[in-house]
């Protein structure tokens, strides 16, 4: 045995070992990983932990493999050019540590991003890299990210020193002289083992795909499997194919026409849009103002009226008992930029694209701020924080926005962090531009979008508002829900809240027990229609609903004769049996009572949502399946087709 192992080329021995210890650290990742979700973890069988573990390893060993390839044709080729070999193995070396460090910086980041959505990281993060200032200040701000920040560069200085001792006492002597045979047996070897380690599998029709890992009906054992820098490198190069460019899910025409179905409707031929038609409203317009409230992160998990029990949203609460209030209702994604977009624009957020940013969107589009200028509003959006974030500020004041407030307009010392200033400043700050343009005597649209309940979490302390939980995130969702409260106190002292009638939702949701990899506690979030002089008591609308039809059941509120060119519906006096939504490159529909989920890269599931059921009902109710598919897609395709078109106007 002594003598086969000092037969084996010293540069195999050195790619072997480092191999081997970046499998340790991947492994050591995926502990880290259940020991932050235990709760998750507890749930599951331990074979089916072991399994994921087995799993984590096949993937672990696709990357190991593609960063070992090039040194591996490095050391090959030495063996001609022996002149070359000082050369060859630092190149080898610095090529190793800094994929390496790469690939651990990716696995560190992993570890928060799936305490945020609950799936392993995808190029989606990169959504921010444009405003890498705001990006950097939410990471450092955060003191939530340190402990990862402090395990990478841990593991980046363990890995230095210890691949340093494998080069030394691997390639430290000189290489032995072995017979060519005896080389070329061993990198032949080796070189097909590199192989079948990027492959991931002996099948010879597909290399290892990201669905390999969905062996469950636990969502956290399949997700546990994968490794981050594959999702994130698989998600990336998917984004780049020419076929991602553009949605390709079924033929235009046949969406056009399944979309115009569902919207029970016929192509009006003197329209420009495959979906755009005529509202007629009966009576003259109700010249109301209204203010939209955008909360962030405020899903219907952390909320009373949705039983949670720990008290967080008692105003929201109590606002519902004098409000019509939506309680299937879902984002169209799960970032803010796809709440935003969908809330004020009625156009579902597209599966892996950023609308507000995509140079192809930049068109106009119609909206609630657009149809209410044309009807003479005054229209203006309040944020927190700084409005070219997601390119928000131009978006909105091409498309019907006279006025953006944001970071740069507080005071000084009411920002408190990248995210500007807290929710009940910017809040107090919009009572004098409201009292203005009530002065003008003539009605307004106010839109805000919340920031606080989002980290970095900071809550001030000079303010009546006391916390109750000690826990900071549990803690900020009582500050937002006191701050709407504080809020609409302001306002109803006013002489025009009578004649105002207030809209909340969120932007989405946030992750809270989830059972399901897409949990629903992402999208889930809630509707309510505020105004007691009109609404004096709750009335509960079960119905599926979504963001993109607040902008025609707003137009029906104020009675608008209008063009609607969105898929959305007026909650109050339509109905639809599925809403849509994506989270980023997959997307879900909800019908009463299931929920399915269509992966890009993995097998579609069918779930009974209502009973937080993980069993795959699939094959029991396929005709339900493809009618719900259908129906996403035929939208989704349709939406798709009036961008590329330029007739979302």
């Amino acid at each position: 045995m002594k003598r086969f192992i000092n037969a084996i080329p010293r540069p195999l021995v050195f790619l072997f070992l480092t191999y081997l210890s970046g499998i340790i650290i991947f492994f050591l990742f995926r502990l880290v990983l259940i020991l932050i979700n235990t709760k998750a973890a507890k749930e599951i069988p331990l074979t089916e932990i072991l399994l994921a573990q087995l799993m984590g390893f096949r993937f672990d060993t696709v990357i190991g493999g593609y960063i070992l390839a090039l040194p591996m044709a490095l050391f090959l080729v030495q063996g001609i050019f022996p002149s070359a070999r000082k050369i060859f193995s630092t190149l080898s070396f610095f090529w190793i540590y800094g994929l390496y460090l790469l690939s651990f910086f990716i696995c560190a980041a992993d570890l928060p991003y799936f305490l945020q959505y609950n799936s392993r990281i995808t190029f989606a993060i990169l959504s921010w890299t444009d405003t890498p200032g705001i990006m950097l200040k939410i990471v450092f701000q955060d003191i939530r990210n340190y402990p990862y920040l402090f395990l990478f560069f841990l593991t980046a200085a363990l890995f230095y020193v210890g691949l340093k001792r494998i080069r030394n006492n691997s390639l430290g002597n000189e290489e032995k002289k072995n017979k060519k045979a005896t080389r070329i047996i061993f990198y032949t070897v080796a070189a097909l083992l590199l192989f079948i380690g990027i492959r991931g599998r002996l099948g010879e029709k597909s290399p290892i795909r990201w669905g390999t890992a969905f062996f469950s009906q636990h969502a956290f054992a399949n997700q546990l499997g994968l490794n981050p820098v594959y999702t994130f490198g698989r998600s990336w190069l998917d984004s780049r194919k020419p076929e991602s460019v553009h949605l390709k899910l079924m033929d235009e025409e046949i969406a056009f026409e399944n979309a115009r179905k569902y919207l029970g409707m016929e192509k009006e031929p003197q329209l420009y849009s495959p979906i755009a038609r005529k509202v007629s409203a009966e009576g003259p317009e109700k010249k109301y103002n209204v203010i939209l409230i955008i909360m962030e992160s405020m899903g219907a998990a952390k909320m009373g009226i949705f039983g949670n029990p720990h008290q967080l949203t008692p105003s929201l609460d109590s606002i519902s008992e004098q409000s019509i209030l939506f309680t299937n209702f879902y984002s169209s994604g799960t970032h803010t930029f796809n709440g935003t977009y969908s809330t004020l624009f009625g156009m579902p957020s597209l599966p892996g694209k950023q609308t507000m940013k995509d140079l192809e969107n930049q068109q106009p589009f119609s909206g609630i701020a657009k149809v209410l200028s044309e009807r003479n509003y005054s229209t203006i959006f309040f944020c927190t924080h700084d409005e070219q974030f997601d390119n928000m500020g131009g978006f909105l004041t091409y498309n019907g926005f006279q006025k953006i407030v944001s970071q740069k307009d507080y005071p000084a010392e009411k920002i408190l962090s990248t995210l500007g200033a807290p929710d009940h400043a910017m809040f107090d700050f919009s009572m004098n531009e409201l009292d203005r343009m009530h002065q003008k005597e003539k009605p307004f649209f106010a839109a805000y979008l919340t920031g606080s309940d989002h980290g970095p979490y900071i809550i001030p302390g000079d303010i009546p508002f006391k916390p109750k939980p000690n826990e900071p995130s549990r803690q900020v969702i009582e500050y937002a829900d006191w701050s709407v409260k504080h809020f609409l106190e302001e306002c109803h002292k006013r002489s025009w809240a009578d004649s105002t009638i207030f809209i909340i939702t969120a932007d989405h949701g946030t992750i809270w027990n989830p059972v399901y990899d897409a949990d629903l506690s992402l999208t889930h979030t809630f509707l309510m229609i505020h105004q007691p002089k009109i609404f004096p008591e709750r009335k509960v609308l079960p119905k599926p609903g979504g963001e993109i039809d607040i902008f025609p059941t707003t137009m029906g509120l104020l009675n608008i004769s209008y063009t609607n060119n969105t898929p959305g519906i007026n909650l109050l006096k339509e109905e639809r049996p599925f809403i849509y939504f994506c989270v980023d490159e997959n997307t879900g529909c909800v019908s009463d009572e299931y929920y399915l989920i269509v992966r890009k890269n993995g097998d579609p599931s069918l779930y009974r949502y209502r009973y937080r059921d993980t069993q795959n009902y699939l094959s029991e109710k396929q005709s339900l399946a493809d009618s719900m598919r259908t129906y996403a897609e035929s939208n989704f395709q349709t939406v798709q087709q009036m961008i590329i078109r330029r007739v979302v106007y």
